[in-house]
């Protein structure tokens, strides 16, 4: 069977973005973001949309599921998963290529691996009885919906647990419509001494480039430091920099050390698909060739 999809993943700084708009403008491509950050508008330098890296000598590449809704909203797996398969049958529909490019592992095995997912509403009359009870209470409901509950950060408080327990009782997406993916999956080698010297390099060019500013104006408008901390990374240590917790220095420090340790983790995410059974074509960052190659494998051109 021929690949309808292609995946390009990589940990952060890998140059997952410019691989990808180098090959969709080559394939009649177009691309789907799975970036967890990127979906919010406003913020822009703080989670790399670079989206100047979308068009090559005046030719453009389009995109999906990047400046999508409003930081102040929730965006989760399901919407993302939705929104993916919105796009993918858009794209498709045009007779283009479906690239699907990111670093979000829970985003990218949603689809690789055939996620089915739950759909919840926070503002039903349900979520409105819950609101009434104690944590106690919420407590013992999700437990006795799920006593094999993974995620114990879910009773971490009332609001969690609502919506956990909202999750928990939802009815599942309907799936039948969706199309069978078969994707031919590129991940981009990430040499760690490359990869740390790659971060700190981006990090002091989004900085120039002006990200605190770019965390000021989320802040005037009306953001929280808490839902900015939700974020991570970036948002999180800005944040505790403007409030006067840390210094310049080591706000630097710290956020470059954290980004180094989040690319780790993709990593590591990246290692487990495998071991899933999801194959990964890897390759080093500049092989445009050899990318090339597998794709014209998978989609027997």
């Amino acid at each position: 069977m021929s690949a309808n999809l292609i995946t390009i993943l990589g940990p952060t700084a890998s140059g997952k973005t410019s691989l990808a708009v180098k090959l969709a403008l080559d394939f009649n491509g177009e691309i789907i973001s799975a970036d967890s950050r990127q979906v919010y508008r406003r913020m822009n330098i703080g989670t790399g949309k670079d989206l100047g890296d979308y068009s090559i000598d005046g030719s453009e590449v389009e995109y999906h599921l990047i400046d999508i809704t409003n930081p102040e909203d929730e965006f989760n797996l399901f919407e993302f998963q939705r929104g993916f398969y919105q796009a993918f049958g858009l794209v498709k529909s045009k007779g283009k290529l479906p690239f699907l490019v990111g670093g979000t592992g829970l985003y990218l095995s949603s689809v690789l691996q055939n996620y089915k997912l739950k759909e919840a509403d926070f503002f039903s009359g349900r979520a409105e009885e819950l609101h009434d009870f104690n944590q106690e209470k919420l407590k013992e409901i999700l437990l006795s919906i799920k006593p094999d509950l993974h995620n114990r950060t879910d009773l971490a408080d009332k609001e969690r647990m609502i919506k956990a327990i909202l999750v928990a009782e939802a009815g599942t997406m309907d799936y039948e419509n969706i199309p069978a993916i078969d994707s031919a999956v590129i991940g981009i080698k990430a040499d760690r001494a490359i990869t740390k010297s790659r971060i700190t390099e981006r990090l002091k060019k989004r900085l120039d480039a002006g990200m605190i500013e770019e965390v000021q104006d989320l802040l005037r408008s009306g953001i929280s430091f808490e839902r900015l901390d939700s974020f991570g990374l970036e948002y999180r240590y800005i944040s505790l920099y403007l409030k006067g917790s840390l210094n310049y220095d080591d706000m630097f420090q710290k956020l470059n050390i954290a980004i180094g340790k989040f690319a780790k983790r993709q990593m590591t995410w990246f290692r487990k698909m495998e071991r899933e059974g999801v194959n990964i074509n890897w390759i080093e960052a500049e092989d445009f060739m050899k990318a090339g190659q597998i794709i014209r494998d998978r989609i027997n051109v």
